[in-house]
């Protein structure tokens, strides 16, 4: 019924803006069960479905050209890697060892399920890995990188969805854990305190968006892209994973962390400005999904509890050889799976000065998360070919 780019794009932003809406304003139980993207994916693919909206659109190739390394751009510039080991110091290691743990589970659980997935589910597998290691930018990222096809995006979305169920409680859980936790681990019963006095003296960035400043946004991110596509189309291809594609979120992503080691990091306005960019741009993915796909998301589902178990292990080992409590490993675990819509909310559930720690350690994650996703869908493609 809708075919021309403009109206699909009013469709697309109406839904993504109709879902943060009722969140916010109804409060509704249900968004803490199925989160405005899961209904952010799931109703365009609907829409389609029904022949409400097309399977194909000039407005999804633009989408991935343009607007998907405009975000990676500006989604990068919040990072401060030298505040992130400053404030949180061998908490980073932990989560490390929480996002090494991502990336080998992830071939692992896919050696396992992989008979069941059909020949394309390595990639619904390296997109789940950019949100496990960054979060639903990272995803995205990861899917336009190797052009995951859109089946497998929703069944990545679906296991990461089935998985925050069962994870975000128990990380919430664990605070009652403390005691023993920290005789498990040998934690230093200072660190917690050396880290909200460090916390305390971090530099606030002004929240106060002017005209000017998305305008250099604007400018910055196009100039990410283009310098990015210009240099991506000169070198070589290694085929499935090194394509046109991956090098140019490999170098914008590469573009953005350098950038926030300039002033421009400075600029208020840039992470809504990228998540909405985003969330455009999972609900596009949606709009080309068939529903044919979901019927292997019991088997997609099965190896993600898998995956998060081998992550939770390398949670536990590193918490366990640096010598950390379980909050700062409860938030380490959090930045990685649930990346910074979940870490600060761990954080306030098990001590509210740590939220600032959280989002720093998403912030990581999100810079880690383009990089590793592409390895670990590598990994998975290896794995199922054994």
């Amino acid at each position: 019924m809708i075919v021309d780019p403009a109206g699909v794009l009013l469709v697309l932003c109406g839904i993504v803006g109709l879902f943060f809406f009722l969140e916010r304003r109804t409060g509704w139980k249900l968004f803490q069960y199925a989160p405005p993207l899961l209904w952010i994916y799931t109703l365009p693919v609907v829409l389609t479905n029904t022949g409400v909206l097309p399977a194909e659109s000039d407005l999804y190739g633009g989408l991935k050209e343009y607007a998907l390394p405009i975000f990676i751009t500006l989604m990068l510039l919040e990072i401060d890697l030298l505040a992130v080991v400053r404030v949180i110091g061998r908490g980073i290691l932990v989560m490390l060892m929480g996002t090494i743990g991502v990336v080998i589970g992830g071939p692992i659980a896919y050696l396992l399920f992989h008979g069941f997935l059909g020949p394309h589910g390595w990639k619904g597998f390296g997109a789940l890995a950019g949100s496990w290691i960054g979060g639903t930018g990272n995803m995205a990222a990861v899917a336009g990188g190797i052009e995951t096809p859109p089946e497998e995006m929703g069944l990545a979305v679906l296991a990461d969805n089935f998985v925050y169920l069962i994870w975000l409680p128990l990380l919430l859980a664990s605070r009652s854990w403390l005691r023993g936790f920290s005789r498990f681990t040998r934690a230093d019963p200072d660190r917690v305190e050396r880290m909200e006095a460090a916390v305390r003296g971090l530099a606030t960035k002004s929240k106060e968006v002017e005209m000017r400043h998305v305008v250099y946004l604007v400018f910055l991110g196009i100039g990410a892209a283009a310098l990015a596509g210009t240099i991506a189309g000169r070198l070589p291809e290694v085929e499935p994973i090194l394509t046109a594609s991956t090098w140019k979120v490999l170098l914008v992503t590469t573009i953005g962390i350098l950038l926030s080691f300039t002033p421009a990091k400075r600029i208020p306005g840039s992470q809504p400005i990228a998540m909405a960019i985003i969330y455009v741009f999972v609900a596009s993915m949606g709009a080309q999904a068939q529903l044919g796909g979901l019927a292997r998301a019991p088997w997609f589902i099965a190896g993600a509890y898998v995956w998060i178990a081998i992550h939770g292990a390398f949670c536990l080992l590193g918490a366990r050889l640096f010598r950390v409590d379980v909050h700062t490993a409860a938030i380490a675990s959090a930045a990685n799976i649930g990346g910074a819509a979940s870490a600060p909310i761990v954080a306030a559930y098990h001590r509210e000065t740590l939220i600032p720690v959280a989002v720093l350690m998403a912030l990581v994650g999100y810079a880690l998360g383009n990089y590793l996703g592409f390895l670990t869908a590598q990994l998975c493609y290896v794995a199922g070919r054994l």
